[in-house]
Formats: structure tokens, sequence, C-alpha cells
């Protein structure tokens, strides 16, 4: 039985020139995947970003809904998600989903009342961001808390608080009282701009100035 003239044992030179060609093609797709895990993850938080400013959105509205029906804002989350029974039927206010926070470990939102400096601190932002206008609150009942809170702070003196340390906020939603609004408990920068804002924890979602 003869042997195929054509067929040839691979040489050792040969099979090395292989080896270092397939090092070279990992390497490169190595350096491809590194670069773009930088835009893969600023690209899925964006996507957070969005899905928590549009359940922001969701909870804002809620409140006014609320307090059209109740005459008076909420107190606690579970009350928006409760709905409000009105004769014989219940108006149901708020989806789940809205009253989680997808950028905090704890997916729970933070409530904003009244008082709380953030919300002094978020008018000047916007009004910043609208130069110099005032916004305008376009439902009645929550015009007495812009013009309490109006001029509270001053952003000169606080110009580093957007850069604080990145962390999560930790403190309770149990201080009471009527809240208007909610925040992230996330404290770090954001991919995207709320009003100008960059960090999570400052963008407020709220019935004034809207």
């Amino acid at each position: 039985m003869s042997r195929n003239s054509n067929s040839q044992p691979t040489r050792p030179r040969e099979r090395g020139y292989t080896l270092v060609a397939l090092l070279a093609l990992m390497t490169i797709l190595a350096i491809v995947a590194m670069s773009a895990a930088p835009s893969l993850r600023q690209q899925s938080q964006r996507e957070l970003e969005q899905e928590a400013i549009a359940r922001g959105e969701e909870v804002a509205e809620a409140i006014v809904l609320y307090t059209r029906l109740k005459g008076a804002p909420p107190t606690e989350m579970q009350q928006l998600l409760d709905g409000v029974d009105v004769g014989i039927k219940k108006v149901h206010i708020l989806r789940p989903s809205a009253a989680v926070d997808p950028l905090s470990q704890s997916h729970e939102w933070k409530l904003v009342h009244p008082q709380d400096r953030v919300v002094g601190e978020f008018q000047d932002r916007v009004m910043q961001y609208t130069n110099g206008v005032i916004p305008n609150t376009r439902e009645p009942f929550f015009k007495q808390f812009a013009r309490q809170i109006t001029g509270l702070s001053d952003l000169s003196k606080d110009k580093d608080t957007e850069k604080a340390e990145c962390g999560e906020d930790n403190d309770s939603n149990s201080s009471g009282g009527p809240f208007i609004g909610v925040v992230s408990r996330n404290r770090c920068p954001s991919v995207l701009t709320f009003y100008g804002i960059e960090r999570h924890d400052l963008w407020v979602f709220t019935p004034l100035f809207r």
C-alpha cells in the first residue's frame, strides 16, 4: 500500500507560526473587548437612568393624583400603591414597578418632604438651567411649597456638592409628614443629566416646577 505523496507531516516551524498567529488574534480580541467594556457599561448605566427618570416622573404624577383625590399629599409610598377609594370603586394610582428605584441597591426611593434642603437646592439648580426663570407650578396645591423654598439654598457655597463621594444613602424614610417627591439613594455621578444635574440623589421627582 503506497503512501499519499501529497501528505506531509507539519513541521515544527509551521506549528510555531500557527501558535504565534493564534496568540496575536487572541490579544487583538482581548484589546477590542477591553475597549468596548466601558462603552457597554456606560450604555447599561444610561438605560438604568432613563428608567429611573421615567419611574420617578410616574411617582410625581401619582402624588398629584393622590393629592387631588385626598386633599393632601401622601405620607408614605404604600398609600400610592394602595390607591384611593372613590365611591364604590378604587382608583389605582401607581404601578408597583414605579415604586422601585432601579439605581439604588435597596431599590427603595427616598421620600422628599417640603422642608428638606434638597428641594430648595433642586429649585435653584432648575433655575440655573432655565437661566434664572422661576419654575412654574401648575398644581395649585403645591404652589405653597414652591413659595416656601424659594431662595433657601446658595449653590455658590455648595459648588462641590455634586462631586461628593459615590455611595448609598441609607437614611430611613421615617421622618413622617407629607412627602412631595422622591430621590434616588444612589449618590454616584450620572451619565445623563436631569435639568443639568449630574448626580442621581439630586434628581428630585416632584410635582413642583413642572
